[in-house]
């Protein structure tokens, strides 16, 4: 699903399985040596974030959400990818408080921007699901309440 915003590539294209699990071995190697490097977590997250794998996703937000913690001067990079990871896994109004935190402190960048409308047609299409359901469900209870009130009469007057 291309996009024609040209700074949202983040939110369309995936590492390869060999690509995150060059970046896991290079963490896991450093983890099991007791000294992981920020950079080498950044990495490992970024990877995950960028995986069409829900599970990896969720990891990689949650290393993100740790160096944004730990590290003060990583915290631009991990707003951007913190929104763009809630942007995949659909928590949509996650995804929207990171990029707002990125954009008060860059107005003008236009990642972020982008993503801000990445996150907004997401928003607006999950609305229209909703409601699409919703009409759904009320036409099919509407159906139903009818052949019972119909039912009901029938008995009613023999």
């Amino acid at each position: 699903m291309p996009t024609e915003l040209p700074y949202a590539a983040d939110a369309e294209v995936s590492l390869s399985y060999d690509e995150i699990e060059v970046l896991r071995r290079q963490y896991q190697k450093e983890l099991s040596a007791a000294h992981v490097t920020i950079q080498t977590k950044f990495n490992y997250a970024w990877g995950l974030v960028k995986s069409p794998v829900h599970e990896h996703q969720v990891e990689g937000v949650r290393l993100l959400q740790e160096i944004y913690r730990a590290e003060p001067t990583r915290r631009r990079e991990c707003l951007y990818y913190l929104a763009l990871g809630h942007y995949k896994m659909a928590n949509y109004e996650e995804a929207k408080r990171f990029n707002a935190l990125l954009l008060e402190k860059e107005p003008t960048n236009l990642q972020a921007q982008s993503l801000s409308q990445l996150i907004e047609k997401a928003v607006t299409k999950e609305g229209y699901i909703g409601m699409a359901l919703a009409g759904g469900a009320a036409a099919v209870g509407g159906i139903l309440l009818a052949g019972l009130l119909r039912r009901a009469a029938r008995k009613y007057s023999q």
